[in-house]
């Protein structure tokens, strides 16, 4: 069956149905990672977006039940060059193309993702709309350009109520932007006793459960439609250790006095250079964001730069210089990706077990 993937500036593209046979529209974006496509559909981060995978085969190991990072996927498609019909993987549970049809997901197959990857490049990410092919462009271009796409997304994705994933070690309340279960899964490896808590979770909420420290997680869209969560953040600041993840690394510098802005095409990904700048050392990152923060607007903050992309040299890492607290852009708990950065998590149980005996500032 063929469908096509229509963008807002007229260009369309005509390929093969797989999944769902839904009418979706979404942002449209690429991501560069070779594998990964499961973690990358259940991603919260991706919710109302349309992702492009630039790797030409997908689907070849399939589906299985450990690699969710979500129960539910917030993503509205899914297009690729070449999608694989019968994986091979002692894993596997399902096809791709199985699992989209059950989350009532659209894909679209054999379409020269690579024009499609370099129009996002040159214009920057666009509206688009999967849909059947007898539907005009002009009218579906008509429809695009009239409609605005949802700012509500963490609203969406975050938990509706209060939750345990108990432990023994030390208390941390994770606020749910949009969470990957990698973050609790990591947060778990190292038993603490974790509390997660709505995106709209005020501060007195927060310090009411005594935490030892607080993780602000990953999420999607733009920070700025977050007002709640800037307030909480400035609220809980200084009075316990703070680590921030994507969506939370931009709330913080927000909370803090800087400002932030749209990327072009953002980074996602599973292959992104970051290089610390206190030590020069680089790491291989998973990336999953289209704001960034701007470098000129943390001359008046308190914050101080980490880490930096090496690709465009935007912002991937703050630390306040007064109150122990650090976030970083990229995901240090992979999911999917490379695992270089996963000794941030042992860099903040470690800020919290000295702020509890010194009450000390340790830097990351």
């Amino acid at each position: 069956m063929k469908r096509q993937l229509v963008l807002e500036d007229g260009t369309f593209f005509i390929g093969d149905a797989f999944g769902s046979t839904e009418k979706k529209i979404g942002e449209v974006v690429f991501n560069t990672g070779m594998t990964g496509y499961q973690e990358i559909l259940s991603d919260p981060s991706y919710c109302g977006q349309i992702v492009t995978m630039t790797y030409p085969l997908i689907g070849n190991y399939g589906i299985n039940r450990d690699d969710f990072e979500s129960i539910e996927p917030h993503i509205h498609g899914l297009i690729v060059k070449e999608v694989c019909h019968a994986p091979s993987n002692w894993r596997n549970d399902m096809t791709l193309d199985d699992y989209l049809k059950a989350k009532n997901i659209p894909g679209l197959a054999g379409i020269d993702t690579r024009k499609l990857t370099r129009i996002i490049r040159q214009y920057g990410t666009l509206k688009g709309m999967i849909c059947d092919v007898d539907m005009s462009v002009q009218e579906v271009v008509n429809y695009l350009t009239s409609t605005n796409l949802p700012n509500d997304q963490v609203k969406r994705v975050s938990t509706k109520s209060a939750y345990p994933s108990p432990g023994r070690g030390h208390r941390i309340v994770l606020v749910d932007f949009g969470m990957k279960h990698g973050i609790l899964r990591e947060l778990n490896k190292r038993n603490c006793d974790v509390i997660v808590l709505p995106y709209n979770a005020t501060a007195e909420e927060v310090l009411r459960l005594n935490p030892d420290g607080v993780m602000l997680s990953n999420g999607p869209g733009d920070p700025k439609d977050v007002p709640e969560a800037i307030q909480m953040v400035q609220g809980v600041l200084g009075k316990v250790p703070l680590f921030g993840i994507c969506l939370g690394h931009q709330l913080f510098a927000l909370a803090c006095g800087a400002d932030t802005e749209k990327m072009k095409f953002g980074h996602r990904g599973s292959n992104h250079p970051v290089k610390h700048l206190a030590t020069g050392k680089v790491v291989i990152t998973s990336q999953n964001h289209g704001y960034t923060v701007k470098e000129q607007s943390l001359q008046h903050t308190r914050l101080e730069v980490t880490h930096i992309a090496l690709n465009d040299g935007t912002i991937e890492g703050l630390r306040h210089l007064d109150y122990p607290a650090f976030t970083v852009q990229y995901h240090p708990e992979a999911s999917p990706g490379p695992e270089d950065a996963n000794h941030l998590f042992d860099e903040f149980i470690a800020m919290i077990q000295k702020f509890k005996t010194e009450g000390e500032v340790i830097h990351a």
